[in-house]
């Protein structure tokens, strides 16, 4: 069973194992607006928690989307390199953006349940 996270950055985290999905949340997607462009990083890559993994441009902005945990990128969403709209019409699912291996499980600690993501959002 998969079991979903959240940042303060408006990523959310679907933990499956030492692999996890990861794409900016429905909150994210509202507040860009129409996403126009997504840029993944390349498979292989080696992502440091905090650091910049990605970049999301909407007709609104651009935004990077941060490496929720440290970890190797396994595969990216090709999808959404002909389809970027995808995030916004379905953000916490067809729209993730890459599957990490986790190199420090413990990260995945300091991620946010439902419950707190939404008490923080709800404050924006």
């Amino acid at each position: 069973m998969s079991d979903l996270r959240y940042t303060k950055d408006h990523e959310w985290v679907r933990i499956e194992g030492d692999t996890v999905t990861v794409g900016i949340t429905p909150y994210a997607q509202e507040q860009l607006g129409d996403v126009v462009y997504v840029e993944l990083p390349e498979v292989g890559r080696k992502v440091e928690q905090g650091k910049e993994m990605a970049v999301v441009e909407s007709v609104k902005a651009a935004s990077e989307v941060y490496a929720p945990v440290s970890g190797e990128v396994l595969e990216v969403n090709t999808v959404l390199s002909d389809a970027p709209a995808t995030v916004n019409e379905d953000a916490q699912g067809k729209g993730w953006f890459v599957k990490l291996k986790v190199t420090d499980s413990k990260q995945l600690d300091g991620l946010l349940d439902e419950a707190a993501y939404k008490a923080l959002s709800d404050g924006h």
